[in-house]
């Protein structure tokens, strides 16, 4: 079934341990994108300017993304600069020119309209509002955020949240928006605003996904190469909803999220193999499959 994106396309220039890369394609609805589209049919909604690839977005239209919500603007296109030390896990962000995506204010094409399937990108959380009451009656709600929104839109984002059937963060970021240290306790908080589930991204320690009544953790898987793990995150997602969105309309279970959360960290560890996204554009079925058993035997006990 479709699954509708409305996120960032952008210019990364990234320095990690490993190498460093200068005005690379990124974005969160790029790496969310082609993650999921190994999966499901994705509508991508984003804004890039004329300095944009014609071939990136024709490699996009190629896969199962329509990118007829992809608005291209007079101007630049977002750019981020930042750098990895040897933990990872912790992005520095050098510099920040939101360019066109300032004015990023999408009017939905009507047959996204009747999308199952929204994921909500970490974009100002009143935008997230905005495209929400542009969908009729979703199946499912995704939301991500970051720390500027936490800090800066506290209001409108738990209003966000509070319309989200599941809600993405990173460690750092529901410490800081639930005020709770404990992860465990931090998620309950955020659920009693509204979510049914919390997905807690670990980076190298792997996710933690928590619902009523049940917790679910899977490891990272233990690479040799680790080039650039600025899209893990989104990347998981796009397998975390692709996976959701494959169901084809059947009534999802708990082995369903979880199934979704093992999709996710897969398809995510392949992001990290390389800068950008190369490595996502260049995976096979095999690829991902073998890399999901590759989970289930990491994990695999018996007593």
């Amino acid at each position: 079934m479709s699954l509708l994106v409305v996120g960032s396309m952008a210019f990364d220039s990234i320095k990690s341990p490993f190498g460093e890369v200068e005005k690379v394609v990124g974005g969160s609805a790029t790496y969310f994108s082609l993650a999921a589209s190994y999966l499901a049919q994705v509508r991508l909604v984003s804004v890039v300017g004329k300095d944009f690839p014609q071939e990136i977005i024709g490699m996009l239209s190629s896969r199962s993304i329509d990118t007829r919500g992809l608005k291209i603007a007079d101007g630049e296109t977002f750019r981020w600069k930042g750098y990895y030390e040897y933990d990872l896990n912790t992005a520095h962000t050098v510099a920040t020119e939101l360019n066109v995506f300032r004015d990023f204010a999408p009017v939905l094409p009507e047959e996204y309209r009747t999308s199952p399937y929204l994921f909500l990108g970490n974009i100002d959380p009143r935008l997230q509002m905005d495209i929400l009451a542009q969908v009729q009656r979703p199946k499912l709600v995704a939301l991500d955020t970051m720390n500027y929104w936490i800090e800066n839109s506290p209001g409108p984002l738990r209003e966000a949240i509070g319309k989200s059937d599941i809600v993405i963060f990173n460690e750092s970021e529901i410490r800081e928006i639930s005020g709770e240290y404990n992860l465990v306790r931090a998620a309950r908080k955020v659920m009693g605003w509204g979510p049914a589930r919390v997905v807690i991204k670990r980076g190298e320690y792997g996710v933690l996904h928590l619902s009523d009544g049940t917790m679910f953790a899977a490891p990272a898987y233990p690479l040799e190469t680790i080039f650039d793990p600025t899209g893990a995150g989104d990347s998981f997602a796009g397998g975390f909803m692709g996976y959701l969105a494959s169901r084809d309309g059947s009534e999802l279970s708990e082995m369903d999220y979880r199934l979704a959360t093992m999709y996710g960290s897969a398809i995510a560890s392949f992001a990290v193999e390389a800068f950008s996204t190369d490595r996502l554009q260049n995976l096979s079925p095999a690829d991902i499959a073998e890399r999901v058993d590759a989970f289930r035997a990491l994990t695999e006990f018996q007593v």
